[in-house]
């Protein structure tokens, strides 16, 4: 019989690299990967932030589109609303211009005494639905000639006027708000020449008198 000798026992093979039971792994060095971490943290942040900045970007461009898109639309709302009251205006005042005559005549129907009965009626009606499509009558005795509105039939001079002054109708003016349809024919007179205005030989007078009391 083969005898053992005491103390010593067998041990399996172990692979070479191999860490035997029992004793602590040595420390390994850290991966590359793991290692580059912090830079990977970085690079990543900056392109969010890239992207980021391009979306604030974008958005702006679109605010700023959005905002001159509107403003055009309430450009052409004002636009469409002007144009359309204009028109408004220019259909009325073609309207009102061939009914003239026809107020013209009431007039001087007026003047005579001759709007009485039935017809008196019928003027007065005619003359109420003009006055809300916004027909006016313009042009009184006294006031100044204003060429833009006023249409000088007659011209002769006075010693009582100042400045040239209307001193008869001859035929009212019409307006539709501040569109002038036909203007007021009149008669006008101007300051007599070489006459001194009126209120300069007032104050002339008022010298004179105060002059003659002076004391000795």
């Amino acid at each position: 019989m083969t005898e053992e000798t005491p103390g010593f026992e067998e041990k399996p093979d172990v692979p070479s690299g191999a860490t035997p039971d029992g004793a602590e792994p040595k420390d390994v060095a850290p991966s590359s990967e793991e290692g580059a971490s912090p830079a990977g943290d970085a690079v990543q942040t900056a392109g969010l932030t890239a992207q980021l900045d391009q979306v604030r970007t974008a958005l702006a461009e679109r605010t700023g589109d959005l905002q001159r898109l509107q403003a055009e639309y309430q450009n052409y709302r004002r636009r469409v609303e002007r144009d359309r009251v204009t028109v408004k205006e220019i259909a009325v005042a073609g309207l009102l211009s061939e009914l003239l005559p026809v107020l013209d005549d009431v007039g001087r129907a007026r003047e005579h005494g001759e709007l009485v009965g039935g017809f008196k009626s019928v003027a007065e009606s005619l003359e109420t639905v003009v006055a809300k499509l916004g027909l006016q009558q313009f042009g009184k005795e006294g006031e100044p000639f204003d060429p833009t509105i006023h249409e000088a039939l007659m011209h002769s001079y006075a010693p009582d006027v100042t400045e040239t002054t209307c001193v008869a109708i001859l035929q009212p003016g019409y307006r539709i708000g501040e569109r002038t349809i036909r203007p007021a024919r009149v008669a006008v007179a101007e300051p007599q020449p070489g006459a001194a205005p009126a209120a300069a030989k007032e104050e002339k007078t008022d010298d004179e008198e105060s002059g003659g009391t002076e004391e000795v």
